[in-house]
């Protein structure tokens, strides 16, 4: 099981990479509504520095940049953070930015209790197992300072593409190239435990629609 989400990963990759080469800034400049949203707590509970997970092409982290947050920008393609630097230099914004390539199944690359929020719009929605996400949910932890503040979105299992494509297990199904980890509403319930579960919020977005929740937990 373990050789097949490596494989999946590994896929998945290659796929992001060749979505950001031939459709360069695919997402737009404008930020997603989940970040403008955070931006308003992390400014409300004096957040100075964010960590956004699975930045991409960089609308959330440069909003973020913009509105005068120090960000640290992971993502698992180099090509997207390559668009994402160009376009902070272009904004004057890239002295509040900094880039890292890496792949959050992967430990989390900062210290303990170094960060004041963490922020991530569908990526642990990703290809990516239960295990692997409690893992990394635990990363979000170890890295937040004590009352820091998480943020993330995810596809949930109301969605309409729930259930159509190629099955992998553990509700992840591949559509379109891309493959989604659709969450129940339990496993939002069992990632919040220790943690101070504030909101789950649904919306949705784009014009299928896409059918999420907005997670915003505290660590204890």
């Amino acid at each position: 099981m373990q050789h097949d989400n490596d494989e999946l990963a590994d896929l998945q990759r290659q796929h992001w990479q060749r979505t950001y080469t031939d459709h360069p800034g695919m997402y737009g400049e404008q930020p997603s509504g989940p970040a403008v949203h955070a931006a308003d707590i992390f400014r409300a509970r004096g957040v100075k520095d964010v960590l956004e997970l699975g930045a991409g092409h960089g609308r959330d982290a440069l909003y973020f940049a913009r509105e005068g947050f120090s960000v640290q920008a992971t993502d698992f393609s180099r090509t997207g953070l390559d668009q994402l630097n160009r376009a902070a230099r272009t904004q004057d914004v890239a002295e509040r930015v900094t880039t890292v390539a890496h792949d959050v199944r992967e430990p989390l690359p900062l210290p303990d209790a170094s960060a004041d929020a963490v922020f991530a719009h569908m990526l642990l929605c990703m290809a990516l197992s239960t295990q692997e996400i409690h893992t990394l949910v635990r990363e979000v932890r170890r890295v937040l300072r004590p009352g820091g503040t998480f943020v993330y979105t995810v596809r949930h299992t109301a969605d309409a593409h729930y259930g159509a494509g190629m099955a992998h297990g553990d509700d992840i199904y591949e559509h379109g190239g891309f493959a989604v980890h659709f969450f129940p509403r339990h496993l939002v319930d069992s990632l919040a435990e220790g943690w101070t579960l504030n909101e789950v919020h649904a919306f949705e977005e784009g014009e299928l629609p896409r059918r999420l929740w907005r997670v915003t937990q505290t660590r204890s």
